[in-house]
């Protein structure tokens, strides 16, 4: 009898260590940007300006310091016929022009590098842009610093390219002890969007079904041939 007590209050302390640390740790993943594309072309694609809204989770109610992350294929940087605009207030006057962007070849790295361990691989941001080739990504804090909540917070993202791909992600700090308090500016990025839930800008509907119509004509002109 002994002995099956003992198993029992074993068995009991491991799982309280297990849930301790899970209770504890950082919500990462609980910013959600909403409409997301959980790969291209489906299920979201939105031409420019595309208007997107931010909030989180519950459980990371409110996270402070937002920055976003956008990331674009190598074909839409160098089509680029303007810079990036992010704006928050009124869609008038945009509130972020965003003129600095950073290549990375390497598929295996995580960016952005301010993020740390949270940050997301090359690889995994190629997947999303169906592409193989290098990225560019900018990082920069946005929304005037206010937190993030429950509460739906509306951004208009603005991209001018000949060939426009990109996604928008969002990072930010939980907030800490009760009532809550920012964490400080050294202190670690802890909250991202899933990756698997982007933003996705891409061109107009109207020049996708343009550039789809030849191969929808040699499509059908086959389908007759094997028919006659």
């Amino acid at each position: 009898m002994k002995k099956q007590v003992s198993i029992a209050l074993a068995i009991i302390a491991t799982l309280v260590a297990i849930a301790i640390p899970s209770a504890f740790a950082p919500q990462v993943g609980t910013i959600r940007i909403e409409p997301y594309s959980e790969g291209y072309p489906d299920p979201i694609m939105l031409s420019s300006p595309a208007t997107f809204n931010i909030s989180v989770q519950p459980s990371a109610d409110p996270t402070c310091s937002p920055h976003i992350f956008l990331v674009m294929t190598d074909s839409c940087y160098q089509g680029l016929t303007g810079d990036v605009t992010v704006d928050w207030v009124d869609g008038a006057t945009p509130d972020l022009t965003i003129t600095t962007w950073h290549e990375e070849v390497n598929n295996s790295v995580k960016v952005p590098p301010e993020a740390g361990g949270i940050g997301y691989t090359v690889a995994s941001l190629q997947s999303h842009l169906a592409t193989s080739e290098s990225i560019w990504y900018a990082f920069e804090p946005f929304l005037g610093g206010a937190m993030l909540t429950e509460d739906k917070q509306e951004f208009t993202v603005t991209l001018d390219s000949t060939d426009p791909r990109m996604l928008v992600y969002a990072f930010g700090k939980v907030a800490v002890d009760d009532p809550p308090t920012c964490p400080g500016p050294t202190a670690p990025f802890d909250n991202r969007v899933p990756p698997t839930q982007p933003g996705l800008v891409v061109p107009e509907l109207a020049t996708i079904l343009l550039a789809a119509a030849p191969f929808g004509a040699f499509a059908l002109y086959a389908f007759k041939r094997r028919k006659a």
